[in-house]
């Protein structure tokens, strides 16, 4: 087995989400095709609530700054025209919805919409029977064994906050979100962008390089090595291909339990 080392300065793990804990087809098969076909009636059925307003103010200020991208999609303002401006409004946003899906955009307003979304669908048990979230086996126990040896653990993904808290509280394992120190979603900043890591380590009080990221995605990887981060790139089953660059100039594990604690020595 290979045996990736944890430096003995880092007293922090930052996970990745999917393709690092969660396997990449839970995401895509399931809660994914759950927004495309479900966005327009979760529209129309929460529009006047407060809530979903905010998401549909945010995605519309995220088209604007789209707008000179290839192929995107204005959100109109309601001119208090009537009923079929108001359809028109939702079905310019449930085309920008998944626009900005088929392409696999990390936006925040993207993001938020979606764990809403998530989360009404289980409170109302739309979702239930695709629930419990799963995980790879080794990532329960390892978490249990880094907080056993007096390391704190976060998460940073592009899901929200509360689309991660609706994945770890309702697990095969049960409600897991005990393990977890804290989570950290875009609004702290996009995953490759090398300030986000800085803002986080400022968030935990801590320096970037008391911080090991986990994550499948090399950019990612290389934002957080620019910051100070410790990394190892998780090499998981769905999980997209490496280059043999990549291979070479990464940390690479294909386990949790290949992490070894100095601490725990």
């Amino acid at each position: 087995m290979v045996v990736f080392s944890v430096p003995a300065e880092v007293t922090v793990i930052l996970l990745d989400i999917e393709g690092t804990t969660t396997p990449i087809a839970f995401v895509k098969d399931i809660l994914f095709p759950y927004i495309k076909e479900n966005v327009k009636e979760y529209l129309q059925t929460h529009w006047e609530e407060e809530e979903c307003q905010q998401d549909v103010n945010l995605l519309r200020k995220q088209a604007e700054e789209d707008a000179h991208l290839d192929g995107a999609i204005p959100i109109p303002a309601a001119s208090g025209n009537g009923v079929d401006e108001l359809q028109q409004i939702i079905q310019a946003v449930v085309d920008n919805v998944c626009w900005q899906m088929s392409l696999d955009r990390k936006t925040t307003a993207l993001k938020q919409l979606q764990g809403h979304m998530w989360r009404a669908a289980f409170t109302a048990g739309h979702m239930k029977a695709d629930f419990p979230s799963r995980f790879f086996e080794d990532v329960v126990p390892a978490v249990r064994k880094w907080r056993e040896d007096g390391m704190k653990v976060y998460i940073y993904s592009s899901g929200s906050v509360e689309a991660q808290k609706l994945l770890f509280g309702h697990s095969t394992e049960g409600n897991i979100l005990e393990l977890f120190d804290g989570h950290f979603d875009t609004k702290i900043g996009h995953k490759v962008e090398s300030e986000s890591y800085k803002k986080i380590a400022n968030s935990i009080g801590c320096s970037t390089n008391n911080i090991l990221f986990l994550t499948d995605i090399t950019l990612e990887a290389s934002a957080a090595e620019e910051a100070g981060v410790h990394v190892a790139v998780v090499v998981r089953p769905g999980n997209a291909g490496l280059t043999d660059d990549e291979k070479t100039s990464y940390s690479l594990i294909t386990s949790f339990s290949e992490l070894y604690l100095p601490s725990s020595a």
